[in-house]
C-alpha cells in the first residue's frame, strides 16, 4: 500500500481558504495541552496534497498578535501530521525598495518582544536548545520565491523581519530606529510561529506581503488599518496563485534539514524525562521517544 504524503500547512488570512481547487472540506477542532488554537482548522485537497489552513487570526479577526496561542497552533498542526507550512503575514516596510504589494521572502528575524517563554515547548522538565541561526527553512523559502516570480509578482529574495508585538503600530521613533538599523519588514506575528515550527521540526517559511510603509517614511502616509485591508485585498488573489502553485512542487518525502532540527538539541536524559510532559510533547518528540 503507498503511504500517503505528509500535509502542508498554510497560516494566514481568513480569505486564504478561498482558493479555486481547494477540495473536500472541512473544519476540524483539535484539542492541545496547551490551550486552544486560534481556530478551528480546514482541512482539504489543493493541488493533489493533503492540506490544513488555519486562520491565524480566527474566523472574522477576531485575536490580536500578542493574543495567538503558538503553541497550540503548531502543536495542533504536528497533530494533525504536517510537515511543511506557508504563512502569509501582511507586513510594514523599512526600506524604500521593498513597495506596497510586493513580497518579502524573508530569510531572518529580529525579536523585539517580550514573549520568549510562550514561544518554546521544552521546559518542566525537558530542556531543548535549538538551533535557530537560519530560522527560515531555505528549500520552502527558494520554493517560495521562484513560484512567485513565475506567478509575476515583484519578489524580493531574502530580509530581516523585526517582531513587535503590537498591538499598536510603531511610534515614529521606533520606526525610524527599525530603518536605520537596516531592517527589511516588520510584522507582529511571524516569530513564534517560526520558532514553535522549528522544534516541531516543521519546514516554515513566510511570504510577509508589503501593506506600507510603518511610519518611518514621512512622504508617505502612515499606517493604518484601512491602508492594510486595501493592500491585503490588492494581494489576495496573487497570494492564492502563489500558494496554490507552491504546494504542487513540495515533495512528498518530509527530508530536509528542518525535519530533523530537534537531533542532538535536547539536554535532558530521556531516562529522566516527566511522564506528562512525554505524553504533552508525543507528537513532536515521537521518533525520540
Amino acid at each position: 500500500m503507498q503511504k500517503t504524503a505528509p500535509r502542508i500547512g498554510v497560516i494566514g488570512g481568513s480569505g486564504l481558504y478561498h482558493i479555486e481547487g481547494f477540495s473536500n472540506q472541512k473544519w476540524v477542532t483539535v484539542k492541545t495541552p496547551f490551550g486552544a488554537p486560534s481556530d478551528q482548522f480546514l482541512t482539504g485537497r489543493l493541488a493533489g496534497r493533503d492540506v490544513v489552513f488555519l486562520p491565524r487570526h480566527a474566523r472574522g479577526h477576531r485575536l490580536l498578535p500578542s493574543e495567538l496561542n503558538h503553541r497550540a497552533n503548531i502543536w495542533a498542526m504536528k497533530k494533525l501530521g504536517v510537515e511543511w507550512i506557508i504563512s502569509v503575514s501582511a507586513v510594514g516596510s523599512l526600506q524604500a525598495r521593498y513597495k506596497p504589494c510586493d513580497l518579502v521572502l524573508v530569510n531572518q528575524f529580529f525579536d523585539r518582544t517580550k514573549r520568549s517563554a510562550e514561544h518554546t515547548f521544552f521546559g518542566r522538565g525537558i530542556v531543548g536548545h535549538i538551533a535557530l541561526a537560519d530560522p527560515i527553512c531555505e528549500e520552502l523559502r527558494q520554493l517560495l520565491l521562484a513560484t512567485a516570480r513565475q506567478c509575476g509578482a515583484t519578489a524580493h529574495d531574502g530580509g530581516t523581519y523585526v517582531n513587535m508585538e503590537g498591538p499598536a503600530f510603531s511610534t515614529r521613533a521606533e520606526s525610524l530606529a527599525n530603518h536605520d538599523a537596516g531592517f527589511d519588514v516588520i510584522g507582529m506575528t511571524n516569530l513564534g510561529e517560526a520558532k514553535c515550527a522549528r522544534e516541531a521540526e516543521i519546514a516554515y517559511a513566510t511570504m510577509a506581503m508589503i501593506t506600507d510603509y510603518d511610519c518611518w517614511k514621512t512622504d508617505e502616509a502612515h499606517v493604518t488599518v484601512d491602508i492594510v485591508l486595501d493592500y491585503l485585498h490588492r494581494n489576495a488573489d496573487m497570494a492564492k496563485k502563489i500558494v496554490a502553485a507552491t504546494i504542487a512542487k513540495i515533495p512528498a518525502v518530509a527530508n530536509w534539514p528542518c525535519h530533523s532540527a530537534l537531533h542532538n538539541a535536547i539536554m535532558t536524559d530521556k531516562k529522566v524525562w516527566p511522564a506528562r510532559r512525554k505524553q504533552e510533547l508525543a507528537p513532536i518528540l515521537r521518533k525520540y521517544l
